[in-house]
């Protein structure tokens, strides 16, 4: 049974910086895609970055390329999601997600192929 267990939300200043991270057994597998999205109330889920543990590669949705970075700790089992300059519309309900599939930048639009979700963390950004 493959568990994701988010945690590092809360509110934070618009310009402000969070570290979501996500604990999970399969972080420190070989090849496994993990990713973050994201979802506010009466909008889809979206994907906001994506990580493929076989050959490192990262993708990024363009609303938080280079303010946003996924990365993960194998001696910890933990992907990360690093947060900077946090903007009002970045507030969510942050989701981790799993899948044994190798993953592209298209999974960000992909949410059915990801197989394990953590149970969400809220974000929330103050203008």
């Amino acid at each position: 049974q493959v568990q994701l267990v988010e945690s590092g939300g809360g509110s934070v200043q618009a310009g402000g910086s969070l570290r979501l991270s996500c604990a999970s057994s399969v972080a420190d597998a070989e090849s496994v895609c993990m990713g973050w999205f994201r979802q506010v109330p009466g909008k889809e889920r979206e994907g906001i970055a994506t990580i493929y543990t076989g050959f490192s590669n990262t993708a990024y949705d363009d609303s938080v390329k280079g303010r946003f970075t996924i990365s993960r700790d194998t001696a910890e089992n933990t992907v990360y999601l690093q947060m900077d300059s946090l903007m009002f519309e970045d507030t969510a309900i942050y989701y981790c997600a799993a899948t044994w599939r190798y993953c592209t930048g298209g999974y960000l639009s992909a949410v059915e192929k990801f197989d394990y979700w953590g149970q969400g963390t809220q974000v929330t950004v103050s203008s």
